[in-house]
């Protein structure tokens, strides 16, 4: 069975943790075997979140650099900073709506230029693609749900041998109530953007 090492990051309450999950359960529900890790960070005061998914005949849920068959990534810095991760057959799909960094903030320093950051990327890996999540969740009526349209861009990048409907269904199951139908119109969102 071949292997699949899937890389995530963001910040602190952008929801890259229920991804984890969602990602996770989606490759079991597929009938793969899968590892997840997670790496908390500064999580309440907006520092960087990873964690990884490895799918299939895996050990360790560790990700060296360059090992890493995907990047997700919920942020245009966080997503460069783990380019380390990606190789020349890494496909990484990104938000490119940025969260700014309270130095920033505070002028105290300056947000790189989103578009150089993509540039570069591109040409690092075989495929990028990059979508504004935080506008397709506010299509679908939750600005929560920006970590869900970035698991529908994913599912459909043809990077992960995991089904659309194994997606919706741990969407179903892990969401709350409330936020279900949004959930899974962001997912649907997400999943036709690219």
């Amino acid at each position: 069975m071949e292997s699949y090492r899937v890389h995530l990051t963001g910040v602190g309450g952008q929801g890259t943790l229920l991804a984890t999950t969602v990602l996770a359960e989606a490759a079991i529900l597929a009938g793969y075997h899968a590892v997840a890790s997670e790496v908390h960070g500064m999580a309440q005061r907006g520092g960087v979140v990873e964690s990884t998914v490895m799918v299939g005949d895996v050990k360790s849920p560790i990700i060296s650099d360059g090992e890493a068959d995907v990047l997700l990534g919920f942020e245009p810095v966080e997503t460069y900073r783990a380019m380390r991760k990606c190789s020349a057959d890494s496909v990484v799909v990104s938000n490119t709506v940025p969260v700014t960094p309270f130095s920033v903030a505070i002028g105290m320093g300056s947000y790189p230029d989103v578009d150089k950051l993509f540039d570069f990327i591109r040409g690092q890996v075989k495929k990028l693609i990059t979508l504004n999540a935080q506008a397709l969740a506010e299509e679908a009526g939750s600005t929560l749900s920006t970590n869900i349209v970035m698991i529908g861009a994913l599912a459909n990048s043809g990077a992960l041998p995991i089904a659309k409907e194994a997606f919706e269904e741990i969407i179903r199951i892990k969401t709350k109530a409330k936020f279900v139908e949004a959930n899974l119109r962001a997912f649907e969102l997400g999943f036709s953007a690219p």
